[in-house]
């Protein structure tokens, strides 16, 4: 994560231990020997510490941003070399560190927002278990009640609906109108009988014989024209 340079005299001094054996330390901080090697900067490093952050630039992890990174960089510009190995070495230091930083900061509390919306979140479920328990009442009521009730009332009228279906098919109408012409004949025939018999006169006779035979016709025309039409 951070590394720094110094002059030979501080590079011969005793190498700290290698960072692998601290394996709090994010894997940036321990990926390299060379960054437990702290040093103050000097005019004859410069090209080699353009270099090196060159590199450690084109190493760093692609979330961070150049202006993070460029926080966390002037956070540590102004620290002195102890205080740079305390920062390698000591867990708290490092953590306190890392907590003071902006980034975090922001982090932290966008985490605490999100913990307390979902904790207010679940309190107002919470606080409608009853009136879902009530829904859920009024619900198996409904199924239980008014539901079959209704169900029998469809089939009830799902019954009816085919009765009429039946009743106003093409066929049952060919078939209604055939037993009202044969009711009608059957009315004049008796009609007819009973002027043979002298039961009827003759002018009580036509007028009701000629209405018969009228209505006969009228349902025998209609019988042909729905039977020539359903059969084309």
């Amino acid at each position: 994560m951070f590394k720094f340079w110094g002059s030979q005299e501080q590079q011969s001094q005793p190498r700290p231990q290698d960072g692998s054996s601290q394996s709090w330390y994010p894997p940036s901080v321990i990926s390299s020997p060379s960054s437990s090697q702290p040093a103050t900067p000097s005019a004859t490093s410069s090209s080699s510490y353009s270099s090196q952050r060159s590199i450690d630039r084109s190493q760093s992890p692609s979330h961070v941003s150049p202006a993070e990174a460029a926080g966390i960089i002037a956070a540590l510009r102004d620290k002195s070399v102890d205080e740079l190995r305390k920062l390698l070495h000591d867990k708290d230091a490092y953590y306190q560190f890392l907590l003071s930083l902006d980034q975090v900061k922001i982090q932290n509390n966008l985490r605490d927002e999100l913990q307390k919306e979902t904790l207010q979140l679940a309190s107002e479920n919470l606080e409608k278990e009853p009136q879902i328990m009530e829904l859920r009442n009024q619900c198996r009521i409904i199924r239980t009640t008014e539901l079959a009730a209704a169900q029998e009332k469809l089939n009830e009228l799902e019954i009816q609906k085919e009765e009429n279906l039946k009743f106003y098919s093409p066929l049952s109408l060919l078939q209604r109108v055939q037993e009202a012409m044969n009711q009608t004949d059957e009315e004049s025939e008796n009609l007819h009988e009973k002027l043979l018999d002298r039961e009827l006169d003759l002018g009580d006779f036509v007028p009701k014989y000629k209405k018969l035979r009228t209505t006969y016709h009228r349902r025998a025309l209609v019988h042909l024209a729905a039977k020539t039409s359903s059969t084309t």
